[in-house]
């Protein structure tokens, strides 16, 4: 099969594609005599430090160009397909599937379920395995990509073809023993659904993983998130309190062996986990270096303890005086309330508004705030008093675009609540400095 053409879509200012003269709209046909396949083939060969590249401007003219630079320098490139090849799309039916569990209608991006190891690599994102040929497995440890995020869930082989409705969801695990004698790192992840990988199943999953140290580096423990949309799928379950403090208890058990045995904990709770028990979130120390933080893992804690270090450092308060609003999810507005009161304490001239927002498009399941919709926060803060300017969490918005899940923009939201909207980064000193330099 012919290799996609590998279009420019942007030049990096100052890069070695900008001094060379590339531009938007040119392509990429070779490097080194040899065709691109994809993302992979491309900054596997951009690492030698001589390359011959050849250019087709969109006028037809090629250009040759011979480049010598440091061996970790890119080029500066930005390729329209950000893959440089098709996407790899999800076969499973997985019975906690979040996309199955969204409204019709919606844009037909956020439909699109990908299962390809190279945006587990590139992205952090999590594969399943089942769509990984023996030929791809050749290539990650080829090309030495570490590390590889796996949706394990459950080691019962006969389990885990059930939970993701797949027949050969069970003996594609077999491909983590390839990657680890290859010395390929690898983070795990299991959903964890009420009767079915809890409890015994948890417990066995977890003891075979430990066969895995130390190439499978961590694994986090997050809850299935639930719609109100499941309509003919397969019926779960919330879990309860209760339930949330026997999962940390066998967390919190296994921790301890590993660490007596491995010296790491190895396996980690998402955060939803405390926050449901009404347990703290436990401290800095126990997240061994948040290797599972974009998966919800210790996010608390390190957004917190940023929030403090920056602020108590030996800067007194000001009269400064200024009126503002902050919107945030179920889950963390306790903490956001907290942090928020700090500061009006410190600073008696600004006024804080916090106001939490529940989740009336997808459930009041879904606490988190990277899910919430521009319609639910429009419904819920008009006619509230807002201030100066609303701030709103960056995990609200995708890739750097300004539309939310519902296609409703944050100029949308300005224009409808007559109010400036200002984006805060999910770090504690970003939260500090926005509400005080607004």
């Amino acid at each position: 099969m012919k290799n996609k053409t590998h279009i420019i879509k942007e030049v990096e200012a100052g890069s070695i594609a900008d001094e060379l003269g590339l531009t938007p709209g040119d392509e990429l046909i070779t490097i080194n005599d040899t065709s691109i396949k994809d993302v992979l083939d491309y900054h596997y060969i951009i690492k030698d430090e001589f390359l011959n590249v050849l250019i087709k401007k969109p006028d037809g003219e090629e250009w040759e160009l011979d480049i010598e630079k440091d061996y970790d320098d890119d080029l500066g490139i930005i390729f329209e397909d950000g893959l440089m090849d098709s996407y790899s799309s999800c076969r499973n039916k997985c019975i906690f599937c979040f996309i199955d569990q969204m409204p019709p209608n919606m844009r037909d991006t956020l439909y699109f379920k990908d299962d390809d190891a190279r945006l587990s690599f590139l992205q952090g994102n999590y594969i399943t395995l089942t769509n990984l040929s023996d030929e791809e497995v050749d290539r990650i440890i080829f090309y030495k990509l570490s590390p590889i995020n796996i949706s394990i869930h459950t080691t019962n082989e006969d389990l885990r073809c059930r939970m993701l409705k797949n027949r050969f969801a069970g003996s594609s695990l077999s491909k983590m023993q390839r990657l680890k004698d290859a010395g390929i790192t690898m983070n795990g992840q299991i959903v964890l659904c009420k009767g079915w990988n809890d409890k015994d199943e948890l417990e066995k999953t977890i003891h075979d993983l430990s066969a895995f140290l130390p190439e499978m580096q961590s694994v986090s423990v997050v809850p299935v998130g639930l719609t109100k949309f499941r309509d003919k799928l397969t019926p779960l379950e919330p879990f309860s309190k209760e339930d949330a403090i026997e999962v940390i208890e066998t967390i919190h058990r296994w921790q301890n062996i590993f660490l007596t045995h491995y010296k790491t904990r190895f396996i980690y709770c998402g955060d939803e986990w405390y926050i449901n028990a009404g347990l703290p979130i436990p401290d800095e120390e126990s997240y061994e270096g948040y290797p599972q933080i974009e998966n919800g893992v210790g996010l608390i804690r390190s957004f917190t303890d940023e929030f403090y270090q920056c602020f108590n450092e030996d800067i007194p308060g000001d009269e400064r005086e200024k009126e503002l609003s902050i919107a945030t999810g179920v889950l963390a507005s306790p903490y956001i309330s907290q942090m928020a009161n700090e500061i009006m304490n410190k600073y008696p001239g600004i006024k804080i508004h916090i106001y939490t927002i529940e989740n009336d498009f997808f459930g009041k399941n879904i606490t988190v705030a990277g899910l919430l919709t521009g319609g639910d926060i429009i419904k819920q803060l008009q006619n509230k008093r807002l201030g100066k300017s609303l701030l709103l969490p960056d995990v609200l918005l995708r890739h750097g675009e300004s539309i939310l899940l519902d296609d409703i923009t944050i100029e949308d939201i300005e224009r409808t609540l007559q109010t400036r909207i200002s984006i805060v980064q999910s770090d504690g000193k970003s939260f500090i400095d926005t509400i005080l330099n607004l």
